[in-house]
């Protein structure tokens, strides 16, 4: 269960403080996009997907050769962060929304879009500290657009250096694609080395080629 630090008052949460809370490995959640209260957590066991532990079926290495989207990155933040919102149950309230695009502006946050056209189907969003991505959200509008989002944001960590994806809890969907949970006290060892070091995440050069994505396969099968 998530080890809750709700207060009965907090301060305004502000962009610098919500930093702050990751490097201390802690993150924001509300209770639903109405909630205009949030609560800080920090699990006891925490999810994370080793970057060379990176699972790729035959069925997503197929549909990924065929290319039938069009991946970019930080194009429509604001969008990504929405199409992750926009479900029946969300922990994205407005605070946290403004929150995200304020870390965006400052350069501290990220989204891998998926493209069929001009239409976005598709994405996953997250903050980058030293050498740690804290995966957000993601969304899928379209079969497997999630599923090819996180193999190219994987293959995009690895490529800038970084050591740490954090993805808070795990899901079925992620255990298949090689995610893990580990002890808060490990992981708080993990972070603690992953800050220490620096990594970029727009290093690698665009369009990511399907052969370096592809190439997750035979790297971590």
């Amino acid at each position: 269960m998530p080890h809750d630090l709700r207060p009965e008052k907090r301060p305004p949460l502000t962009a610098d403080l919500l930093l702050r809370a990751y490097a201390a490995g802690i993150f924001p959640m509300s209770e639903g996009r109405d909630d205009p209260d949030l609560f800080w957590v920090d699990p006891q066991r925490r999810g994370i997907l080793p970057l060379d532990g990176f699972h790729m079926s035959r069925s997503l290495a197929r549909r990924i050769r065929a290319e039938p989207f069009d991946i970019r990155v930080d194009t429509d933040f604001e969008a990504t962060v929405q199409g992750c919102a926009d479900r029946e149950e969300t922990w994205i309230n407005a605070e946290i929304f403004d929150l995200y695009q304020q870390l965006h502006a400052a350069g501290f946050a990220h989204s891998l879009e998926v493209w069929d056209c001009e239409t976005l189907v598709g994405g996953v969003y997250g903050v980058t500290l030293g050498a740690a991505f804290f995966g957000e959200s993601m969304f899928s509008h379209r079969p497997d657009a999630s599923k090819i989002a996180l193999a190219y944001l994987v293959c995009r960590l690895r490529y800038g250096g970084f050591q740490l994806f954090d993805t808070q809890f795990v899901t079925d969907h992620l255990i298949r694609m090689g995610a893990v949970e580990i002890p808060r006290a490990t992981y708080h060892r993990y972070l603690e080395r992953a800050l220490d070091w620096e990594a970029a995440f727009g290093a690698q050069p665009e369009p990511v080629s399907v052969q370096e994505v592809l190439h997750l396969r035979t790297q971590t099968s």
